[in-house]
């Protein structure tokens, strides 16, 4: 009679390594931690600027919110539209050379900076540590994004460029200073909008990752869907940056419970069309890539969407990243 004792299951472990939401300050009037941990979610990042995160992890309320994520084993990081507030505007009377060339010639302070002003570069990676110094992520992964969506620089260094070579530029020399403070830190290239074709004549440095953000897709159908000529250029557009930066790095930052998105940035903020099986159908698209860190937006999740729409699918959309698993 075999009296070996029962050995309990192990749990095989979630093929997704980052499994989080990015949210910000203000929806915190709904408990996240406590319903990011419940839904088997790993990671809360804030957003958006660094001025108001900043402001808020300074304050009581902000320490509360950190040490119930450590409480928690949640981490935090801190996805940031980061420009304007590393390279401020009124600089530009006594600095014009700091900011991008427009497509007039004329030098404008509107967004972004000239990547090959060197007073500029060091004006922004010296600003981006005193920021990482408040607004530390427990990952190492930093976030400092260019101006939401907005264009680079036309000056004659700088337009032989294209806007995501820009992008790149600034991050390596970023991390090259993130990396000084912190030896942990890795830095975003943030694939968005001007940004998401791939870099075609800058390197990046070995600990820029690529994080992949899709808001112009379709979102009634997946990424993969033969039918969606929107997502298919994504995709393609995936493809191609993966095969500049590696997959085992990379991030997709999604928009499936971003509910600012659906509501247009604006009130009233509607009900989130939530599609379960796009969700499952998209993960197994980026799964079968490589990519093993994921997150999504879900601003405007808060007490009022309780309020006004019920519980939000935050359950669902962890369970369904926890449940993903590689063939």
């Amino acid at each position: 009679m075999d009296t070996t004792p029962d050995t309990p299951a192990i749990e095989p472990r979630p093929g997704f390594a980052t499994r989080g939401v990015v949210i910000t300050p203000p929806d915190l009037t709904l408990d996240w931690p406590e319903r990011a941990r419940r839904a088997g979610l790993t990671t809360i990042a804030l957003h958006p600027f660094p001025r108001n995160v900043t402001e808020f992890i300074q304050s009581h309320e902000g320490e509360l919110f950190l040490d119930t994520c450590r409480e928690l084993g949640l981490h935090v990081e801190y996805e940031l539209h980061a420009m304007a507030d590393l390279l401020p505007r009124a600089l530009f009377d006594k600095h014009p050379d700091f900011f991008r060339m427009n497509d007039d010639g004329q030098r404008a302070p509107d967004a972004n900076l000239c990547v090959h002003s060197t007073g500029a570069l060091e004006h922004v990676t010296a600003n981006a540590v005193q920021v990482a110094r408040v607004l530390r992520p427990s990952t190492g992964r930093y976030y400092f994004w260019g101006d939401d969506g907005l264009p680079w620089c036309r000056c004659p260094k700088c337009r032989a460029f294209s806007d995501s070579d820009q992008a790149l530029l600034l991050e390596n020399a970023l991390v090259r200073a993130l990396t000084a403070f912190d030896e942990r830190a890795q830095l975003a290239h943030l694939a968005y909008v001007n940004t998401l074709p791939p870099p075609a004549s800058v390197t990046p440095e070995p600990r820029v990752f690529l994080e992949f953000a899709p808001i112009h897709r379709k979102f009634d159908v997946p990424l993969n869907h033969p039918g969606s000529i929107e997502n298919k250029n994504h995709l393609d557009l995936l493809d191609a940056n993966l095969k500049v930066f590696p997959a085992e790095t990379a991030q997709v930052l999604e928009y499936w419970l971003d509910c600012s998105l659906f509501s247009k940035w604006k009130e009233p903020h509607v009900k989130l069309p939530w599609s379960e099986s796009v969700l499952n159908a998209d993960l197994a698209v980026y799964g079968a890539r490589g990519i093993r860190h994921i997150t999504t937006f879900a601003v405007y999740l808060d007490a009022h969407y309780l309020k006004t729409h019920g519980e939000p699918p935050i359950a669902s959309y962890g369970q369904a990243l926890a449940r993903w698993r590689p063939l």
